[in-house]
């Protein structure tokens, strides 16, 4: 069976997983977003979910596919689109395609690392926290306010506080400070998330299906990826094994094939837990660590694309199929559903 690789094949933790695929002679096909204006999808949903995908020089049956890994950008902002002659067509047709592509990844059978909607708690972190407290680990005390006195409140209560997104937009972890007081108003047009400040070392945790990889991460930053002139040192390290199955049931509690899991341990010895990264950028770490989290991510899409058969696709419906096809002979049409 056939593994799809969806993304920018330059981005580092694609392009790492497409190279050990290679290493190991799988037999693979990347999805390259760059080339959205020249990608044409239809997908039907029936008894079971196929479809075709055409791309610059080959055509892949969808149905053939047994494991993908995605990591997709929005395709309206990349090159490709932005520069179009006739950018609303070009947004209109990129847009198409990675509807179809995201309702393959959420109806097809295959292993699908990760599904958007078990990545979805990522995008309000105050829900995944509540699944992280439900699996033992602590959370820091949390204020979510547009109140910059709630603010100041909270800050003088904890002793000391940091701020960060509520969503899955990478923000900078940062501490408040005296020199945030003018800017604190702002929380006004914008929720914001406020957490005690917790001293600790900072470990991250990658899962990989029943494999766990730990690092330990030395860092005097407030956010140790956006370090400064603070020096950061990443080696592998080896996790409690309580903490690693604690890990592993998070993970598998969202639903998530590959996780990053964010943790800090305090000078007491307590494991807390920040978050959990449902598209981590792994290969911030294992470089650092030499840790074989590429290689581990090919194992797992080849056993899953070995393992899985057609007969794994939607069953018991008689309704007559959904068919979302994207026509170019329509003037580069947006994605539509007909009743076959």
């Amino acid at each position: 069976m056939l593994i799809l690789l969806w993304g920018v094949p330059e981005e580092r933790p694609l392009a790492a997983v497409a190279k050990a695929l290679h290493r190991s002679g799988a037999d693979f096909v990347l999805v390259n977003q760059r080339h959205v204006l020249r990608t044409r999808v239809t997908l039907t949903v029936g008894e079971q979910v196929t479809g075709v995908l055409s791309l610059p020089g080959s055509t892949v049956p969808l149905e053939e596919v047994g494991a993908a890994y995605i990591r997709p950008y929005d395709s309206r902002q990349l090159p490709a689109v932005c520069n179009a002659g006739n950018s609303t067509q070009a947004e209109r047709c990129a847009v198409a395609v990675d509807q179809i592509l995201f309702n393959w990844c959420e109806l097809t059978a295959a292993v699908v690392v990760n599904r958007p909607r078990d990545s979805a708690s990522n995008g309000c972190k105050p829900y995944q926290a509540r699944i992280i407290r439900q699996l033992g680990f602590k959370v820091p005390k949390t204020l979510i306010t547009t109140t910059r006195a709630a603010a100041l409140d909270f800050h003088e209560q904890q002793g000391g506080i940091i701020y960060k997104s509520i969503s899955g937009i990478r923000s900078r972890v940062t501490r408040l400070t005296p020199a945030h007081a003018d800017r604190l108003a702002d929380v006004a047009c914008c929720p914001t998330q406020f957490q005690e400040f917790l001293p600790g070392r900072d470990f991250r945790v990658h899962v990989v299906g029943s494999e766990v990889f730990g690092c330990e991460i030395d860092c005097d930053a407030d956010d140790y990826r956006y370090p400064g002139d603070h020096p950061v040192t990443i080696r592998a390290a080896k996790i409690p094994s309580d903490i690693e199955e604690r890990c592993l049931s998070l993970v598998r509690r969202m639903g998530l094939f590959v996780a990053g899991v964010d943790l800090r341990r305090t000078p007491s010895g307590e494991w807390c837990c920040f978050e959990v990264n449902p598209s981590p950028a792994f290969t911030f770490y294992e470089e650092s660590s030499e840790q074989p989290i590429a290689a581990a991510i090919a194992s797992l899409l080849i056993s899953a694309a070995h393992n899985w058969t057609s007969e794994r696709g939607t069953s018991g419906s008689d309704a007559a199929p959904a068919v979302l096809g994207l026509d170019r002979d329509l003037n580069l049409a947006p994605a539509v559903i007909w009743e076959a």
